[in-house]
């Protein structure tokens, strides 16, 4: 007898909808956070100072701001990419469907313009983007959505500030590493994944807090002393960073010291701190659940390190679901300077499509980084070694077929996002899922372009 299919969880968003409805944007500007209580700083100046070592930072006061005069931004202006060889298999660029597109253009009508409570930062007009940052060709097939090139004011603005922080504020990297940092471009990524970003004090909060996630992935878990052996108790007390211990006297002293023991840590806990002065009490706990399980996806992959096994195909996709990008587009809305209540958040609904959007962005890094981790020491795992081993393919088909696994996932992320937005029209909800939308969008264009780190195989 086959097993009984599992129930579909009821949806309660109209309930949420019309529990939101009336007073949705007195409630948005009541959540919103009030970038003077946050930075201190007009906008181009360096960030705020991060809080004294051993406090654990207090969420700002919220503001009541008078009535904006600003709109939500539309999208930025679609680039053309770089023409493919001959021979290759078009790439796959559809336009958006309607519902999509509508997301993507994001709320109208009247009292919508409330939804951009901190105006957006004038900076000087974008020069022409370099050769050296318009390199790099999409993946044969790939289904993806071509962006414009990131705003390189923006982006030199947000390199200088991050390159301070991780050499100024926490010691990350010894002088051997300079190269590997800039060659990240951490600046170019998070501007590109962030384009309603008000000001660069918002766009310094998911930059800080993505160098201190890789900081971790590398130092702990892979190339630069990474090991599975102890990553347990490793990861553990780093979070501890994130989610503070609260102890006796006693013990609390030496918890607090151990925050600076090693540059992961000391990663964590500044970027945590600045990312809790912007944000409110929920979004703050909404990323520290999203780090728990990225760490916990951190430890299923080192397990089977430790085993040399390798997990079936929907073994390491339900990994992956957990070690992914997921904490970065969850925290759209505090780098838009907003935020999505709660309750909309936690619907089931809701959280597929984040689940979709990080489950779909990883596997372009699976993709992306194939080479690149095949030319490593060991064996690393990524989708098509995984597909190859499990369903006995070449490399190169395995590799074809995780295209296929990738553009399902983004297909079943954008209906889901439609449905959500037809099925929940309250103007946060959509914008939020815009804003994961450009996430998605500029994560491509950033592992596209960034051929310091990445090249293609040589599959067609």
């Amino acid at each position: 007898m086959p097993a009984p299919e599992p129930t579909s969880p009821q949806s309660s968003l109209p309930a949420a909808t019309a529990h939101f409805g009336a007073h949705i944007l007195v409630e948005a500007a009541a959540r919103a956070c009030d970038i003077k209580a946050a930075t201190g700083d007009p906008p181009g100046a360096r960030s705020m100072p991060a809080p004294p070592p051993d406090s654990v930072a207090v969420p700002s006061a919220v503001s009541m701001p008078g009535p904006p005069t600003v709109s939500v931004l539309a999208p930025p202006a679609v680039s053309v990419p770089a023409p493919l060889p001959a021979d290759a298999p078009a790439t796959v660029v559809p336009a958006p469907a309607p519902d999509l597109d509508r997301i993507l253009r994001g709320p109208g009508g009247l009292g919508t313009a409330g939804l951009s409570l901190i105006p957006r930062e004038q900076l000087p007009a974008p020069s022409e983007p370099s050769a050296a940052t318009a390199e790099g060709r999409p993946i044969p097939g790939l289904y993806h959505h071509p962006v414009a090139e990131p705003d390189p004011v923006r982006v030199e603005e947000v390199s200088r500030r991050i390159k301070s922080w991780a050499l100024d504020e926490v010691s990350l990297y010894p002088e051997d590493w300079e190269e590997q940092f800039d060659g990240f471009s951490v600046g170019r990524y998070m501007v590109g994944c962030h384009p309603d970003a008000p000001t660069v004090d918002h766009l310094m909060i998911a930059t800080r807090l993505m160098v201190a996630e890789n900081a971790v992935d590398d130092c702990y878990c892979e190339d630069h002393g990474g090991s599975p052996d102890g990553l347990g108790e490793r990861l553990l007390l780093a979070h501890t960073a994130l989610d503070p211990v609260y102890t006796t006297e006693e013990y609390q002293a030496p918890w607090a010291k151990s925050l600076h023991a090693d540059a992961p840590r000391r990663a964590y806990r500044s970027a945590m701190a600045y990312f809790d002065q912007a944000a409110s009490p929920s979004q703050s706990d909404r990323f520290r659940h999203d780090m728990a399980r990225l760490h916990l996806g951190y430890l299923a992959e080192a397990a089977w390190s430790q085993m040399d096994h390798v997990p079936e195909v929907w073994e390491y996709l339900a990994m992956r679901q957990f070690n992914n990008f997921r904490p970065c587009p969850t925290i759209t809305d505090t780098v838009g300077g907003y935020e999505l209540p709660a309750d909309l958040h936690a619907q089931a609904a809701m959280q597929k499509v984040i689940a979709l959007a990080g489950n779909a962005t990883t596997i372009v890094n699976d993709l992306y980084s194939y080479t690149k981790e095949l030319a490593a020491p060991g064996r690393h795992l990524n989708l098509p070694v995984v597909i190859a081993e499990r369903e006995g393919l070449s490399d190169r088909d395995a590799y074809l077929k995780s295209v296929e696994v990738h553009n399902d996932l983004m297909h079943a992320f954008e209906s889901n996002a439609a449905a959500l937005a037809a099925d929940c029209p309250v103007p946060t909800v959509h914008r939020f899922l815009r804003g994961v939308a450009a996430w998605v969008d500029g994560n491509h264009h950033w592992h596209r372009t960034n051929t310091y780190r990445y090249s293609l195989p040589d599959f067609w």
